[in-house]
């Protein structure tokens, strides 16, 4: 399976959890590709350093990834592509590489504007490539707040999938980046717990 992690808006956590879906991935048993194709290259960084490279990480940032992502693909059993903010020919390439497109977004109005830009340039894409799926996860979500609250309300209107796993504004997420591992190593920890949901529920949708 290959998931597209993609917003036009930067900020949104893509690259965390693109990193963090690949590690819980393998962490049951999956063999895992990680393609940065954000040319900031902060998923390569974070790999560069980690003590254990349980996962593979590659850095491509070119608007031909769909082309050469067969290929790349062959020993993996899935690959996360993590994708750049404000590069449409990029953006463009990713869609058409993935099976699943998944648009993170933070509870503002201003990621459900940038939502709407990739919902917009996923159906494009699926003229081409009917079958490519496409959901929203909120992330970075701040508890008991209102906004919180109703931005499932707002998102209604992109009539797009809205993943019931949101993630929370965890300081562990910066903390766990820094020294190039994750918040899986805490299993017990809410954000652990909120990872492997939203990864069960990432597959339950295949």
């Amino acid at each position: 399976m290959i998931y597209a992690f993609l917003n036009q808006k930067g900020g949104v956590g893509k690259t965390t959890l693109s990193i963090h879906t690949a590690a819980e991935l393998t962490r049951r048993g999956r063999q895992v590709l990680l393609v940065d194709v954000d040319p900031q290259g902060s998923a390569l960084a974070w790999s560069n350093c980690r003590e254990t490279a349980d996962f593979t990480v590659v850095g491509m940032p070119k608007a031909t990834i769909h082309k050469e992502i067969p290929m790349l693909a062959q020993n993996y059993d899935d690959v996360i592509i993590d994708g750049p903010p404000r590069v449409t020919e990029l953006a463009r390439s990713i869609i058409l590489a993935a099976d699943r497109v998944v648009i993170p977004l933070q509870p503002s109005p201003m990621d459900v504007w940038a939502a709407a830009d990739t919902v917009d340039l996923v159906r494009e894409a699926q003229t081409f490539k009917p079958e490519i799926r496409v959901c929203l996860v909120i992330n970075r979500k701040i508890a008991n707040t209102a906004i919180g609250r109703d931005v499932r309300s707002a998102l209604q209107e992109l009539d797009v999938p809205v993943l019931k796993s949101d993630l929370g504004q965890r300081v562990a997420f910066a903390e766990t980046a820094a020294t190039g591992s994750t918040v899986l190593q805490e299993r017990r920890s809410k954000a652990a717990k909120e990872v492997r949901k939203f990864v069960n529920e990432l597959r339950r949708q295949e």
